[in-house]
């Protein structure tokens, strides 16, 4: 059996159990309902995340993005384009094609700020994207892989619905989202945190306090960069290693 026809037997064994499609269901709520609210906040013209300080890495790129004139609510547009995409059956492939470069960018901007609030849930959001995609394969599979198409004949699962709860997928995304926050919780030695107070309540359980303190009044009193706050940091950190 070639690889292509093993695909299409997997992804045909997926599509016909009922417990996965109502998880795909799910998904395509759950991403529109993240996407929705952020589109009309942009589209109306307002700051998204109003609370968070100028000062705050995340707020410095999300204040230089407030005001980028039309640019901002074009980001709104896209957001709730994909989300409605994603809610219509017939238009959620194409939904789930333009939500993933927005969401990866997401991800990867949360991570490069150190944004607590995104910093799980757009990794989360950037998989449950993957799924959808990975869910329209026989869609895409044309566009990525061949066109050469496989017989129904030739596929080794009969279209009916199969009721068997999959309990290993399930345990594989429990073990994903474990992994996840295990990660996240631990890639970082520092943290800006959404305000000072948040800050420096992470310097009780730092080894070096007063360095900690230095990166939080960097980052939220004199509003440095996170690449500026770090250097002052682990030179903080140096010079206290070096006096004892």
């Amino acid at each position: 059996m070639n690889v292509n026809l093993k695909l299409d037997n997997w992804h045909a064994k997926a599509k016909a159990n009922r417990w996965l499609r109502y998880f795909t269901v799910f998904n395509r709520l759950a991403l529109a309902a993240g996407f929705l609210p952020a589109g009309i906040v942009k589209i109306m013209g307002e700051r998204f995340a109003s609370g968070l300080s100028v000062n705050h890495p995340m707020g410095h790129y999300l204040e230089a993005l407030h005001l980028t004139g039309y640019y901002y609510p074009f980001i709104g547009v896209v957001q709730i384009l994909a989300a409605i995409l994603l809610l219509v059956p017939r238009t959620a492939t194409l939904g789930a094609i333009i939500y993933f470069p927005v969401i990866l960018n997401i991800c990867v901007l949360s991570f490069a700020v150190r944004f607590d609030g995104s910093l799980l849930t757009s990794p989360l959001m950037v998989l449950a994207n993957m799924y959808l995609l990975c869910w329209d394969y026989d869609k895409l599979k044309y566009i990525f892989l061949y066109k050469k198409t496989i017989p129904q004949s030739q596929l080794h699962v009969q279209p009916v619905l199969n009721n068997k709860f999959p309990v290993a997928f399930f345990a594989g995304v429990a073990l994903c989202i474990a992994v996840l926050v295990l990660v996240i919780t631990h890639v970082f030695d520092i943290m800006p945190h959404n305000n000072l107070a948040d800050c420096e309540l992470q310097c009780g359980n730092n080894r070096y306090p007063d360095a900690c303190h230095v990166f939080c009044n960097d980052i939220h009193k004199r509003g440095k960069s996170l690449g500026e706050s770090l250097n002052e940091y682990h030179k903080a950190i140096k010079s206290t290693t070096l006096h004892k």
